[in-house]
């Protein structure tokens, strides 16, 4: 059968940006491979306080831990500008947060909204939920390039970025089986375009986040 539940990414309502996906049987047993595996990058002293040039204590991040069939590829240079870098830092780690959430069927988990806040992360919570419900987690691997970041006033800023979900699928949790990817198409290209601001902390958290599917700015 078709289950109405699609393939997105951080701080969306889950309807704006969805991938449909297709879903096996529930017969089988869950496979070894949704074990969750350490990512290696959490627990760190925040980059942000000193990149984006606020002052106050150094922070200590959560813990990203995802699944070991999870990949992530963020295909940006860094730009040079340590707030601009600080920007782009954060975003990586709040979008992996929210995979965590997933994978650990944890609506109101504390990583992504160590993040995000408002609309983002109401956004973030309703995603999550609806993987939740359906018992679902993501496998594969995730890209995202292009991405241009604007500051204003080192308080505030703008990013935009693609994202490639073409190597991103459902996986059930209830029977290990991962959801056949339908048939390429422009709609597994996403453009993103977020609203961030640097927090007393000196973590740059997201505040709000739309999409645009198929969007000719991020095809091959």
């Amino acid at each position: 059968m078709t289950r109405p539940l699609r393939l997105a990414t951080a701080a969306l309502a889950a309807s704006a940006a969805l991938l449909l996906t297709s879903c096996g049987s529930d017969d089988d047993k869950p496979k070894a491979d949704d074990k969750i595996a350490g990512a290696d990058q959490g627990d760190e002293k925040s980059p942000s306080a000193d990149e984006s040039g606020e002052a106050g204590a150094e922070v200590r991040r959560p813990k990203i831990e995802l699944p070991s069939d999870l990949t992530y590829k963020f295909d940006w240079s860094r730009t040079g500008d340590k707030t601009k870098d600080a920007v782009l830092a954060d975003t990586e780690q709040y979008v992996q947060a929210v995979d965590m959430a997933i994978a650990e069927q944890e609506p109101l988990h504390k990583a992504y909204r160590f993040y995000s806040e408002g609309n983002a992360a109401a956004g973030s919570q309703k995603f999550v939920q609806e993987y939740v419900d359906y018992k679902d987690r993501i496998t594969g691997v995730k890209r995202y390039f292009n991405a241009r970041v604007d500051v204003t006033g080192g308080k505030t800023a703008g990013l935009v970025y693609c994202e490639d979900q073409r190597k991103a699928h459902n996986k059930s949790l209830k029977t290990g089986k991962t959801a056949k990817a339908q048939a390429p198409s422009k709609d597994d290209f996403v453009l993103y375009s977020s609203r961030l601001r640097v927090n007393e902390q000196g973590v740059w958290v997201t505040e709000t986040t739309t999409s645009d599917r198929g969007n000719a700015t991020c095809q091959p």
